[in-house]
């Protein structure tokens, strides 16, 4: 292996694989490092200033060219409104969730699926203390919101969530916004929001790059096959860790569209190698393995792109497919019940 300066471990507990490619992150971290360096100065600034940052072009920029490690928790605490959530249900609200009795079958899947959380992470040893804290968390969310309880995909993201902020209660705030009102019924027990939100996906990766939307439909490849871990991870577990928190910078700040923009930059960008693919078994490999080339590993180039080259994508676009998706579903579904009935 080529002799670097960097660990086999990254700073979040990550362990690189054996296939890193040590070069060409050098080559990023030397520049992407300056950047941040420049810019943390900047972010303190503002933190300092107005701990609640106003919504503008200013903000939207910094938090677009990224938000240094050791200030992103409150930063992400700011932007998302989950200061405003915490200002408006008390500060006790956490403490108060720990105590409240939550159903027991509930309990007995976060208890298994807490183990499973990042097994290669070295925080997530087993009974490790971020491992018993994780399980605090959820257990707080599932009581905070007994309709929802709890939902695979989440231990990943309250996981990461707790690796970046190193604090359960920031931890569970975030956790709230993100499900509750950025991302609302992606987590319900019939995961609505997932579902139609990979049908607008799809219809947008048709209107924006009809060839590689045919050549899916030709092979039978269904879009819920690829995009089903990206929306309920967040692409945790998907892309490189630093690209992920990137992303997620976005996501607290502009929200939910930006999910949509990093599926279709990843098509954009591997248009040609998805088109070249002959069959769904190479199709699906091919999805599996772009998210590890050099390209999303750039994490600054990475987020430039997604903006710059996918174009005008408002959330009024958005909700409208969203509408026009729910009401084609709750037809067939009333279709369905008629025929049956």
């Amino acid at each position: 292996m080529t002799t670097s300066t960097f660990s086999q471990t990254d700073e979040y507990g990550f362990v690189r694989p054996d296939d890193f490619d040590y070069v060409e992150y050098e080559k990023f971290m030397s520049v992407y490092l300056n950047l941040l360096t420049n810019y943390s100065m900047k972010w303190v600034r503002l933190l300092l200033n107005n701990s609640q940052m106003k919504r503008n072009a200013k903000l939207k920029k910094f938090v677009r060219t990224g938000i240094p490690l050791v200030l992103r928790a409150s930063a992400w605490i700011s932007v998302s409104g989950a200061q405003k959530l915490k200002d408006k249900d008390g500060p006790d609200m956490y403490k108060q969730m720990l105590r409240k009795p939550i159903n027991e079958d509930i309990r007995n899947i976060i208890t298994v699926d807490v183990p499973r959380t990042y097994p290669d992470n070295i925080f997530f040893h087993p009974n490790s203390e971020n491992q018993k804290t994780l399980f605090r968390i959820l257990c707080a969310f599932a009581a905070c919101n007994p309709d929802i309880g709890y939902c695979q995909g989440l231990n990943y993201i309250a996981g990461l969530l707790l690796l970046v902020t190193k604090n359960e209660e920031s931890c569970f705030w975030l956790l709230r916004v993100l499900v509750e009102n950025i991302l609302p019924d992606y987590y319900s027990k019939t995961m609505d929001g997932v579902i139609v939100d990979i049908e607008v996906f799809s219809r947008l990766v048709k209107k924006k790059f009809p060839e590689v939307s045919q050549h899916m439909n030709d092979l039978d490849m269904p879009w819920a096959l690829v995009a089903t871990k990206w929306f309920i991870c967040l692409f945790s577990e998907v892309l490189p860790i630093e690209t992920t928190l990137r992303v997620w910078d976005c996501l607290f700040y502009e929200g939910s569209k930006v999910i949509f923009r990093v599926g279709l930059i990843l098509v954009k960008h591997y248009k040609k190698e998805l088109l070249e693919c002959e069959d769904i078994a190479s199709l699906a490999e091919c999805f599996k393995s772009i998210v590890q080339q050099p390209f999303p590993l750039n994490c600054h180039i990475f987020i430039k792109q997604m903006f710059k080259e996918i174009g005008s994508l408002p959330m009024s676009l958005i909700n409208d497919l969203r509408r026009q998706v729910s009401a084609e579903r709750n037809a067939d579904k009333s279709t369905y019940k008629n025929r049956k009935g």
